[in-house]
């Protein structure tokens, strides 16, 4: 009976449902419009999001308001490193219809409009 109680423990140890998303972690955004962030990407029920935890600009770090704000919003997995959902972004106050493609240590987010058709992208790379 304790071999398969110990058998048991390990399958749900090594359930997948339980492994972290690989894009969750902290991430460093290119600069726009002169400043940059870090953001916290994690899970947001069945999908991910992404925090701006502390924001940089040519002088070094500074206050912003939009710290604590949502950059990343409901970015569903859709396979192969894929994500889709939506973005914010700051300059603006604007959201876009948003993608991840993530490889490694480095993803790419696009923040598109006419259906996906023009879209602006950034390279993050991780933090931690």
């Amino acid at each position: 009976m304790k071999h398969i109680l110990r058998a048991a423990a390990l399958v749900l140890l090594a359930t997948p449902a339980l492994a972290a998303d690989p894009v969750e972690g902290l991430w460093q955004t290119e600069a726009d419009d002169g400043a940059y962030a870090h953001v916290q990407l994690a899970p947001c029920g069945q999908a991910i999001c992404g925090t701006i935890k502390r924001t940089f600009d040519a002088s070094g770090e500074y206050k912003s308001p939009n710290i604590g704000k949502q950059l990343v919003i409901g970015m569903v997995p859709q396979g192969g490193g894929k994500y889709q959902g939506q973005v914010w972004r700051p300059s603006n106050d604007k959201i876009y219809v948003g993608k991840i493609e993530h490889a490694g240590n480095s993803l790419r987010l696009a923040g598109c409009i006419a259906g996906g058709l023009l879209c602006s992208r950034q390279t993050w790379q991780r933090i931690k």
